[in-house]
């Protein structure tokens, strides 16, 4: 029986491979858009976040978000990351 293998990719945080399903993509479109990536698809720029509050606060606070995607995430983006792992908790 053939073994699947499981795709990993870096925290922006953390800097620590994960499995893609423990991970949030942020992506940055050409228009320099910058939206939530739920299926981990879009085309575009993207950025991997640990589904984690803390984490997020830390991107928040670092900016390593901005740097990484070059473009300034708005502050909804964070309060979209934070309300959907709140929701992913139960």
């Amino acid at each position: 029986m053939k073994v699947k293998k499981v795709p990993l990719r870096s925290c922006v945080v953390l800097r620590e491979p994960r499995p893609k399903e423990e991970l949030i993509r942020i992506v940055r479109d050409k228009d320099k858009n910058v939206s939530i990536d739920l299926i981990g698809k879009a085309p575009g720029r993207g950025a991997y976040l640990t589904r984690d509050r803390d984490v997020i606060l830390k991107a928040k606070k670092t900016k390593i978000l901005d740097k990484k995607l070059e473009v300034n995430i708005p502050d909804e983006i964070y309060d979209q990351l934070l309300e959907l792992i709140k929701w992913e908790a139960y």
